[in-house]
């Protein structure tokens, strides 16, 4: 009931006096030269670089933080404050921070990749730096005082003789609507009193409370509920349905039929639901079977056409291997698995549509669903609310487009669009199946001389910009085709992720084999490539220390000239416990898995414990000790909380997840089909040990825990069996096939 509060609030902020500096100052800044003259501006300033689309005083001192990115439970709402709370020198409740809105925030794209700290945040840091310079400049000036003889100190500046002005005050005469520097006078790290310490993340409270979390929890006056009628396959028709009795039903507002495309309005949810019951009860669909076969999907995979790329090579024919090995891995297609199904509320007055979503990106699905419902972008608006369970393009967008195709029916009423559990499990878009094939060989020392890598994959993004992205805009009469799947370009990539080993080797030579065609709906799931790239690499490099005779960590440490990724492997081994020839009790197998997320984000290395039943083949996840360095750390039980995650979501993945179809349907529809890590089976302890590197750029983590997790725990379990398990999932059956086999 309390998310009427949260919109009339930005409502109110849109309309509210902004950051105000003095004419002088506002004209010596224009004097300066200009982003495209000179360095590149620090994050996503160079995209937005105006310091009030980052930071706002309002006339009654209010502080305002904007960011493009949105909150999906990475805490950075929390770390966001921090930073902006020592820039300016405010205390943390005194400021507030509006996320993703296409009528207040800077377009920051889509929130993923482990970008929102070394992007928005990094721009938030410094735009919040130079604000702070012009107030001091402003008040050094009425105080007729050199600025470097102030101070700032709780939304104020003071002078030596104890005169004070509070931003409030500085703040009259002109908008902050001037162009960042490309460089910012920073505090030191060493003074900080804010960043860098442990500050409880604000959007738990609600959270555990039951309270207003996500956009599930708005119910808006006047609102309505809609359910879906989704097609029971990938392509059906709907061939006929009688919708007189459904009509008639107690509660029924509307039904709303395009094409493909069925929905119901009632007044209330459950009315809703029986309503969706009746009306699915009565359309009659065609289907046909154009699913492969889901038990052999590796020969489908890599025999499906590819466009094939070698993106590393390296040679050194001095260089010869005397022993070789050569494996293949598998992951099978994964759902995000979200806890709460999608959600999305909307509303069309005057012409205008409002749409609440859970999306990672509100400026890329508003220009989808402006161009699903012919109108311009400037009248559709997107503002986020958080849902429950993201990780990735999951059914937030499509939910979202839902709600809008819908409330263009209605106008004037919100309408609120649930999906149902069997929804989101059949219709979201997936994480890709991916087939990896290694081969490496040793020489007389022992150390890997040459590596092949080539990994088969389809796109990791097939996020909303167009509308042909979203299942509402598929499934109408006058349908939108779907856009035609690409490859991520590198160095970030997408099925090519981490596939390009962070290890020196004198001999290299890694291929992404793209697979344009998509035999089931896929995207972005977190990590995209890799966490299956990682898991390969990283059980292979077990595989590979195994045949040396060599212990695994210091296997790693031999290839590895990364002296801040040697720091994260040597301490999440001394955490652990770590020894040479250590060995494990009885049931129970130790692991060890490393890798710099991207090669070029945050560095990560966990090592696992594991427990085997062996009358089941059951694994389970005993303790994970984890290192991490992402560079200067805001919050430290932020960046904890992400690899805990990590940890815990990569190892459901690992044991438990896999999506299941026939050659019609998606069978996995619900957490009977498609099982996840219950609580029971959550580790008894993980430790994050975190290495901070102050003044240093942030390093996304968000996702850098997902594939070192994955390897590890695979490790372990061959370390506990004597069985090397090469396909996901790592499940009971395989587990128990290979210890009897």
């Amino acid at each position: 009931m309390n998310a009427p509060v949260v919109i009339d609030r930005r409502t109110v902020l849109a309309g509210a006096g902004a950051l105000i500096v003095s004419f002088s100052l506002r004209r010596a800044l224009a004097q300066q030269p200009k982003p495209d003259q000179g360095p590149k501006l620090p994050g996503s300033l160079a995209r937005s670089p105006y310091l009030d689309s980052w930071i706002r005083i309002d006339a009654d001192g209010t502080i305002t933080v904007f960011t493009g990115k949105v909150e999906l439970g990475q805490g950075f709402k929390t770390a966001f404050r921090q930073i902006a709370a020592e820039e300016l020198d405010v205390d943390f409740d005194a400021l507030n921070v509006v996320t993703a809105d296409t009528k207040l925030t800077a377009n920051e794209g889509y929130t993923s990749g482990s970008h929102s700290m070394q992007d928005s945040g990094t721009a938030i840091q410094h735009a919040a730096a130079q604000a702070r310079a012009l107030l001091v400049a402003e008040a050094a000036k009425r105080f007729e005082l050199p600025a470097e003889t102030l101070r700032t100190e709780n939304a104020a500046v003071s002078a030596p003789d104890g005169r004070r002005l509070t931003y409030r005050e500085l703040v009259a005469g002109d908008l902050l609507h001037v162009q960042a520097q490309s460089t910012s006078n920073l505090k030191d790290p060493a003074a900080f009193r804010v960043m860098g310490h442990k500050v409880p993340r604000v959007d738990i409270p609600a959270k555990v409370t039951g309270g207003a979390a996500y956009v599930q929890d708005m119910r808006l006056p006047g609102m309505v509920h809609a359910r879906v009628v989704r097609p029971p396959s990938y392509g059906a028709q709907l061939t006929e349905c009688d919708t007189a009795a459904v009509e008639k039903m107690p509660g029924v507002v509307k039904i709303v039929r395009d094409g493909n495309f069925l929905a119901v309005v009632a007044e209330k949810e459950f009315p809703a639901v029986k309503a969706m019951n009746a009306l699915a009860a009565a359309a009659k669909w065609k289907e046909s079977a154009k699913l492969p076969k889901q038990d052999d999907l590796t020969r489908v995979l890599t025999g499906l056409p590819s466009q094939d790329s070698t993106i590393f090579e390296r040679s050194d024919p001095s260089a010869t291997g005397a022993k070789t090995l050569e494996a293949s891995y598998s992951r099978p297609y994964q759902s995000h698995g979200s806890i709460g199904p999608s959600c999305a509320v909307a509303q069309l007055v005057d012409g205008a549509m409002t749409v609440w979503t859970h999306t990672q990106g509100v400026y890329p699905d508003r220009q989808g669903i402006a161009e699903m419902l012919s109108m311009p972008p400037a009248s559709v608006r997107l503002i986020h609310v958080e849902g429950s369970g993201c990780y990735g393009h999951n059914g937030a967008d499509d939910a979202a487009a839902d709600a809008a195709l819908i409330a263009r029916a209605i106008p004037g009423r919100p309408v609120r669009v649930q999906w149902m559990r069997e929804q989101e499990h059949a219709w979201e878009p997936y994480g890709p199946a991916m087939v990896t094939k290694l081969k490496a060989s040793l020489d007389a020392n022992g150390k890997i001389a040459d590596w092949s890598f080539a990994v088969w994959s389809n796109t990791h993004s097939m996020r909303p910009g167009g509308a042909g992205a979203l299942l509402a805009a598929q499934h109408m009469a006058q349908s939108f085709a779907v856009p035609a799947p690409k490859p991520l370009p590198l160095p970030e990539g997408g099925g090519d992720r981490n596939a390009i080993p962070i290890y020196t080797f004198p001999n290299a030579h890694v291929v992404h084999h793209f697979i344009p065609a998509m035999p089931l709906r896929v995207s972005a799931m977190r990590a995209l490539g890799a966490y299956h790239n990682v898991f390969s690499i990283e059980s292979f490099m077990d595989e590979l220390a195994a045949l040396a005779g060599a212990d695994p960590v210091q296997f790693r440490l031999d290839h590895l000239g990364d002296k801040r990724g040697r720091e994260v492997i040597e301490k999440a081994a001394q955490g652990f416990g770590w020894t040479r020839g250590q060995t494990a009790p009885l049931n129970r197998g130790y692991g060890f898995a490393f890798a710099r997320y991207k090669n070029l984000a945050a560095y990560c290395a966990i090592a696992s414990e594991v427990e085997i039943n062996r009358e089941t083949g059951r694994a389970r996840l005993v303790r994970a000790v984890a290192a991490v360095d992402a560079g200067q750390v805001v919050n430290p039980d932020g960046l904890a909380n992400q690899i805990e995650g990590a940890i815990v979501q990569s190892t459901s993945w690992t044991l438990y997840e896999t999506v299941s179809f026939d050659e019609t349907r998606i069978t996995s529809i619900d957490w009977q089909t498609y099982p996840i890590l219950r609580f029971n089976a959550v580790p008894e302890r993980i430790d994050v040990h975190i290495i901070n590197r102050p003044g240093q750029p942030f390093l996304g983590s968000g996702e850098t825990g997902q594939g070192p997790a994955a390897a590890s725990l695979a490790n372990a379990i061959a370390n506990a069996t004597g069985k090397r398990l090469r396909d996901l999932p790592l499940s009971r059956k395989r587990i128990k096939d290979a210890i009897d086999a």
